[in-house]
């Protein structure tokens, strides 16, 4: 059992040692690259490299198999073609400004013996062009159906087509393709069919184009669709809750497209219709309980009318003052406050005067008392001498 498993290990240790086996000790000999993919416009750049160069450079060569760089030589005149690295086992160039043209196989080589080559496909992309949207001629009528059409030429490979309306996808046929005349590029075209309906007006219709080579950037074309609908209309009034006596005003908001041009009030029991005045709106310049009742309006353009209706009730007068009367208040207030002020002036003025009177009549009195009158001076006089002679004979 142990010879078998042993005899794949023999061969493989003969192969090694076999004299064919000293070619595979070649393959660091041989170049390699890599594919690249470059937008129409752009820059590619071709990386060449070798482990062991053997004494030779590496070349790149065209599609049509003209030498473009030999090592650090430069053989084709073209100002586009730049050498960017040149070693002995690195041989890169670039390509700018890329057209379709340049689309193919591009081969290294080294010049060992035998010649041993690698290939590098260049992909060059189409970007396609801005789409164009056809179909749309004047303004469409409410619950028209239309049809719009996007085409986008220059595209490689083909791109595709998406409609949506605003923010909204819109599900159009599949993307039609065919070939340029140039045989690389393609135009692509797509249709979409919906039913336009009031809130449509004014909407973008947008056709957008998907390709690698937009790298994520949009490419669209928008196309705004007008909409022709029957009007709308709603009576506001002005104030919000009318008071008897108060100045009225009912306004008919008509809306549309057209917008209407043409408004005739009515109220019902009421035989003409009213007048209309400042436009749409109705005036009631002053308010009375008669005047309750249904109004109409009837909004009217070349696509048709609307009636809207409006119960007024109006109320009570308003609780709140008149201007007289709050005119008479103010100036109530203000007598008020000035015979306010000119009692607490009364007050202080009295007090003042009782204060300073008082003060006067007490220095009257202690003036009378310090200096008595002569007959007081006299009784005193004689007392004291008749005392003096009673001391006297008090005293013997």
């Amino acid at each position: 059992m142990g010879a078998p498993s042993a005899l794949p290990l023999l061969l493989l240790f003969a192969c090694c040692w076999a004299p064919g086996a000293a070619n595979l000790s070649q393959d660091d000999s041989q170049p390699w690259t890599s594919d690249e993919t470059v937008v129409a416009g752009g820059t590619v750049v071709l990386k060449c490299q070798v482990k062991d160069h053997e004494d030779s450079s590496l070349q790149w060569s065209n599609p049509a198999q003209q030498t473009l760089y030999f090592g650090e030589k430069r053989a084709l005149r073209d100002n586009r073609i730049q050498l960017v690295k040149s070693t002995p086992h690195e041989l890169s160039i670039s390509i700018s400004n890329v057209a379709l043209a340049d689309e193919g196989e591009y081969t290294c080589s080294i010049f060992t013996m035998p010649v041993r080559t690698a290939k590098s496909l260049v992909t060059v992309l189409g970007i396609p062009q801005k789409p164009v949207i056809s179909g749309y001629k004047s303004s469409l009528r409410e619950k028209e159906t239309t049809t719009l059409n996007c085409q986008s030429s220059g595209s490689k490979p083909a791109a595709q087509l998406t409609w949506r309306k605003g923010d909204q996808d819109l599900h159009g046929e599949p993307t039609r393709i065919q070939e340029d005349p140039n045989g690389k590029t393609f135009t692509v075209s797509s249709s979409v069919t919906f039913q336009v309906t009031r809130e449509d007006d004014g909407a973008d219709i947008i056709c957008s184009v998907n390709h690698e080579s937009l790298k994520g950037a949009d490419r669209s074309t928008s196309q705004r669709i007008e909409v022709l609908y029957t009007p709308t209309a709603e009576i506001r009034p002005d104030p919000p809750k009318p008071r008897e006596g108060q100045k009225l005003l009912l306004h008919c908001e008509g809306r549309g497209n057209p917008v209407p041009q043409q408004y005739l009030w009515e109220k019902e029991g009421s035989v003409p219709p009213l007048k209309m005045t400042q436009e749409s709106a109705l005036i009631f310049p002053f308010l009375n309980k008669s005047d309750s009742g249904t109004y109409g309006c009837t909004a009217t353009s070349n696509m048709g009318s609307y009636k809207a209706y409006y119960i007024l009730n109006v109320h009570d007068p308003s609780p709140v003052p008149s201007s007289s009367s709050t005119y008479h208040a103010i100036i109530g207030g203000i007598v008020a406050f000035i015979v306010f002020l000119l009692l607490i002036l009364l007050i202080f003025l009295g007090h003042y005067l009782i204060r300073h009177k008082g003060t006067y009549l007490t220095h009257e009195a202690k003036g009378s008392d310090d200096a008595p009158d002569a007959d007081t001076a006299i009784i005193n006089a004689e007392g004291g001498q008749s005392g003096g002679d009673d001391k006297k004979e008090y005293f013997i």
